[in-house]
């Protein structure tokens, strides 16, 4: 990959970049260092050439597959909060998808653990990874309503993709003082929940955030 291509041109370029950061600010997203990352995280990079130019637009894009890259604003606004009670070492994320999220919390976090379901996805995600220069990313082909028990605890679990009720097995995965950041509901109503162990008890602290809209998480895998 070029640095033209990851500089971008015309509707990808750096001050179309800078529209949408304020957009964030403007939302209420302060955390410094993840305005930075989404500033320099091209974008456009995740996305089919046809809609490359809506990249930098705050909405949800589709990616095939009936699946999604999220908007930036619950990127940011996710990633803010899994990152509030301070660094992070290892993280797991459920739902590859493109690898957007992945490649934003790569280069905030110590370690990235991250599974998808879709074949064809998850080849494009490492393949952008690789041209990206990232080698703190494990990617795998993998259900994900059953985390990823080989490389548990994580110190951070975020989920890409809404179950209806939080999985017992991520509840299981998280590290002490470990905080998931996940959507949970149906197609109808959804809603942003964070969930933090306290200490290495079985209890945890939850919290509705937001509303959001996610795809389904689903089992199996395709290939």
């Amino acid at each position: 990959m070029n640095s033209i291509e990851l500089a971008g041109v015309g509707m990808t370029s750096q001050r179309t970049r800078e529209r949408l950061i304020q957009r964030l600010i403007d939302q209420g997203i302060s955390t410094q260092a993840v305005l930075d990352v989404i500033r320099m995280t091209p974008r456009h990079i995740f996305l089919d050439e046809a809609l490359s130019h809506r990249a930098y637009e705050d909405t949800a894009l589709p990616i095939g597959y009936s699946q999604t890259l999220s908007q930036p604003y619950i990127v940011a606004r996710m990633t803010e909060i899994l990152l509030s009670g301070g660094p992070l070492k290892k993280v797991l994320e459920i739902g590859t998808g493109s690898g957007y999220q992945t490649t934003i919390l790569s280069q905030l976090v110590d370690e990235v653990c991250t599974v998808e379901r879709i074949e064809p996805l998850l080849k494009k995600a490492k393949d952008r990874f690789r041209k990206l220069g990232l080698d703190n990313i494990t990617a795998e082909l993998s259900d994900g309503s059953f985390g990823w028990g080989r490389h548990a605890p994580y110190d951070g679990i975020i989920t890409t993709a809404a179950p209806q009720a939080v999985p017992e097995e991520l509840l299981r995965q998280m590290a002490p003082n470990g905080i998931l950041v996940i959507p949970v509901g149906n197609g109808q109503s959804q809603d942003l929940r964070v969930l933090k162990r306290v200490g290495d008890s079985s209890e945890f602290d939850e919290e509705i955030v937001e509303k959001v809209k996610f795809v389904p998480l689903l089992g199996g895998l395709s290939r």
